[in-house]
């Protein structure tokens, strides 16, 4: 039985997969970058991002002299920015502390900094034949649905669980094929909600279907509701200038740069900005409110327009002038993006 679900998986695989540049190769290097990029995306989004590294680092070691500037001025707009450093960081080690050589095995990956279970499995399957069982967020769905499973899979027992059940199923022979295959049909056919039963090659060993509650299944825990935050930029205009800071670490977005801010703890009707004297504030003007939803937090930011000159600007560290058609050379978050494009102000090189 579980032969011929392995069998019908992976002739469906074979004449239906997507034909996407990291399955032609073995490259671990490709490979691991591929699944970087992928952590937290969609393929239609990181397809574009992925082409742009590979011209921009073809090699473990062009990656590995980039700045982190560099890497993340290439990452903007992707969002969870930690996956680039710990990329760049990741790939120093590689390319200078282990001569070029990558890990053959997931054990080894997995002390790779950003590397997690899954990213480990999935690169020593793909580009070195490990006989191991990957398990993402497809793959789990596409588990749960199979066994029937209503447990949590959020919870360590069940991802246990489910790694038994695909230890049975991956051939020695074909590793990379099936699980590419379970990776496949979980985000092409047995789709969150609505699953694709009449189109999927292995329905008939489906447990949930045959109970009738596909649909319903995989159980997750309910997210905790996300923590408010109010930021209040200031675009500093002085002619063709304004001014930028580079975020903090220890917080989102660490290392991006952004316009001067004053966060609250609650909406204030007219922001204070410490580091502006009086006379600047004639100007200033709302220019535009958005609502950015990241994991755990909720943001909510204005941004304010204020003709300025240097000499209203009091102190603040870290400050600096840059020209607007300079933007574009600095990485920037997505809340900073949207507002530049919005201004018709260029923010890509």
């Amino acid at each position: 039985m579980l032969n011929d679900f392995v069998k019908s998986l992976i002739r469906w695989y074979e004449g239906s997969a997507r034909d996407l540049p990291w399955r032609s190769t073995t490259d671990p290097y490709l490979i691991w970058l591929s699944e970087v990029l992928l952590q937290q995306t969609r393929v239609d989004q990181g397809l574009p991002y992925y082409l742009k590294f590979i011209q921009a680092f073809p090699t473990i070691q062009h990656l590995a002299s980039a700045s982190e500037e560099e890497v993340l001025k290439l990452w903007q707009g992707l969002g969870y920015y930690s996956r680039a450093r710990n990329m760049l960081q990741t790939a120093r080690y590689i390319a200078y502390k282990m001569n070029g050589i990558f890990p053959h095995n997931s054990k080894t990956w997995k002390q790779m900094k950003g590397v997690g279970d899954y990213t480990a499995a999935a690169i020593s399957s793909f580009a070195f034949g490990e006989v191991i069982p990957v398990l993402d967020g497809n793959v789990a769905r596409v588990t749960a649905r199979l066994l029937a499973c209503s447990e949590d899979i959020t919870k360590n027992t069940t991802r246990q669980l489910f790694l038994q059940f695909l230890e049975q199923l991956i051939p020695a022979a074909a590793p990379a094929v099936f699980n590419q295959a379970m990776m496949e049909l979980g985000a092409m056919v047995c789709k969150p909600g609505k699953p694709d039963c009449a189109s999927c090659p292995v329905a008939s060993h489906c447990q949930g279907r045959l109970m009738g509650m596909a649909a319903s299944l995989p159980v997750k825990a309910k997210k905790a509701k996300p923590t408010l935050r109010y930021f209040d930029y200031f675009h500093l205009v002085y002619g063709n200038r304004t001014w930028l800071i580079r975020r903090p670490s220890g917080d989102i977005w660490q290392g991006l740069h952004e316009f001067p801010m004053v966060e609250n703890t609650h909406p204030e009707p007219v922001p204070r900005i410490p580091f502006l004297q009086a006379s600047a504030l004639q100007s200033m003007a709302l220019e535009a409110e958005y609502t950015h939803r990241l994991t755990h937090q909720l943001i909510n930011a204005r941004f304010w327009k204020i003709y300025t000159t240097p000499e209203q600007i009091n102190p603040l560290s870290g400050i600096f002038e840059c020209a607007h058609n300079r933007l574009k050379e600095y990485a920037l978050h997505r809340l900073m993006v949207r507002y530049l494009e919005q201004q018709h102000i260029e923010t890509e090189t």
